[in-house]
């Protein structure tokens, strides 16, 4: 049976578009949701003829987190532990799949919700949004939603959020490094959508190839980091789409990708 919870849908250009479509719970991450969230991540990583995705929520908001009145009801230790190895597991889909994933973000983003923005690639924001680490305020510490979010902030200001539970706007997001971007609602859309096709315009490959090797430098020392990124520019150089377009831009003219 189809889970509606999650919305895909088409917009060209190789940009699949996913919803997440729970509004009555200000499209809470439930075990559903979240279980949904991962098949699609997974079905569309495979999918060769997406080459960008972008997430949102339907409603007044993007995620208000895991759903309360679910995570009341579990009570056992395993149950709980499979509801955060779940979330962590669509988190990690996201940062190690091969497609660019962008969050468009309206309303809160909170919790898990705000982890599911900083896990993304790219994050843009209507300049009303609101973000938070919250979970201080019912006694249950943000701990897996701050793991993606200080990989984006600084320290402080990340032990700030997580301490305090109080939101923060969009402007602040963006000076702290969680969000690249805000805009008015009616701009928010066409200005995603630009970045989302200046990204799917390059070559498929050589974006895989980026992405990975961006994120497992990051944990790398400096040495260590430096070597492996060697290996995948040699790596990419020995493609052909690194080829054309050395060879478009010398001769002034589009490079045609052959994504291989």
């Amino acid at each position: 049976m189809r889970n509606i919870n999650v919305l895909v849908k088409n917009l060209g250009n190789g940009i699949k578009n996913i919803k997440i479509n729970d509004p009555k719970t200000y499209n809470s991450l439930s075990f559903a949701t979240l279980k949904s969230l991962l098949n699609t991540f997974k079905k569309l990583d495979k999918d060769s003829s997406t080459k960008v995705i972008i997430l949102e929520g339907v409603g007044k908001g993007f995620s208000a987190g895991h759903n309360l009145k679910e995570v009341r009801s579990l009570k056992k230790r395993s149950k709980y532990l499979k509801l955060f190895n779940l979330c962590s597991k669509v988190m990690i889909q996201i940062v190690e799949g091969r497609k660019p994933v962008i969050a468009k973000v309206h309303g809160a983003a909170y919790a898990a919700g705000c982890q599911l923005v900083a896990s993304c690639d790219l994050a843009y924001s209507t300049n009303d949004s609101m973000f938070a680490t919250p979970g201080v305020n019912i006694g249950l510490f943000c701990s897996t939603p701050m793991v993606a979010v200080s990989r984006k902030v600084t320290r402080k200001k990340m032990m700030k959020m997580l301490l305090t539970g109080e939101p923060i706007k969009a402007n602040y997001a963006k000076e702290i490094g969680l969000i690249n971007d805000y805009y008015s609602k009616s701009k928010l859309n066409s200005e995603v959508l630009k970045v989302a096709k200046t990204i799917a315009s390059k070559s498929n490959l050589t974006i895989k190839i980026g992405k990975q090797a961006f994120y497992k430098q990051l944990e790398m020392p400096l040495r260590k980091a430096y070597s492996y990124t060697s290996k995948m520019m040699t790596l990419n150089m020995m493609a052909m789409d690194a080829k054309e377009g050395i060879s478009a831009f010398l001769e002034k003219r589009k490079p045609k990708w052959k994504n291989k």
